[in-house]
């Protein structure tokens, strides 16, 4: 495979249970299959120390506001987007085989910024909830009142429906 930033030759490099493809002699970038990125994006996963200290070409340049091309699949543009809430990180991933390329120093700077998943996940819930809380907080409120009122009209109708048809009162799902 090809380095989608400087077109070097990717090298293999066994790091714990996975292989990462990394630009070893070229811009120091990482290719992450599917999940492999998940198994070394957090401090205490010692396998992702490895691939901290990539050995890059003195004087290679890379122009990071490029788009770049998946270097598993053919002529596919990835996107790029924020790693986390914090915002600090823009990696590129791509759509259709779920890979992940990190340009040099950005593996740190993920492992960096939460020490585990469960901080993440907590970091992100705290931020949606600062940015969409109220509206979520309206619209589970509208939800309610619409299944309250559409449980209301079914119990109006009981008399004309035998019992097993009321919502609640089978196990098969009517309404």
């Amino acid at each position: 495979m090809k380095c989608p930033a400087c077109a070097n030759t990717l090298t293999a490099k066994k790091v714990g249970e996975i292989t990462v493809d990394v630009c070893e002699n070229g811009c120091g970038g990482l290719w992450f299959d599917g999940h492999e990125l998940k198994r070394v994006d957090e401090k205490h996963e010692t396998a992702g120390e490895a691939l901290l200290q990539v050995k890059k070409r003195p004087g290679i340049s890379v122009d990071y506001s490029q788009k770049r091309s998946c270097p598993k699949c053919n002529d596919v543009v990835m996107m790029k987007h924020f790693m986390s809430v914090k915002r600090e990180v823009e990696v590129d991933e791509c759509g259709n085989c779920g890979g992940f390329w990190l340009d040099a120093g950005e593996l740190g700077q993920i492992r960096k910024q939460f020490a585990t998943e469960a901080d993440r996940e907590k970091a992100a819930g705290a931020y949606f909830s600062e940015t969409f809380g109220e509206e979520l907080q309206k619209m589970l409120e509208e939800s309610r009142e619409k299944a309250e009122r559409a449980h209301s009209i079914a119990k109006m109708f009981r008399f004309l429906c035998p019992s097993y048809y009321i919502p609640g009162k089978q196990k098969w799902g009517a309404f």
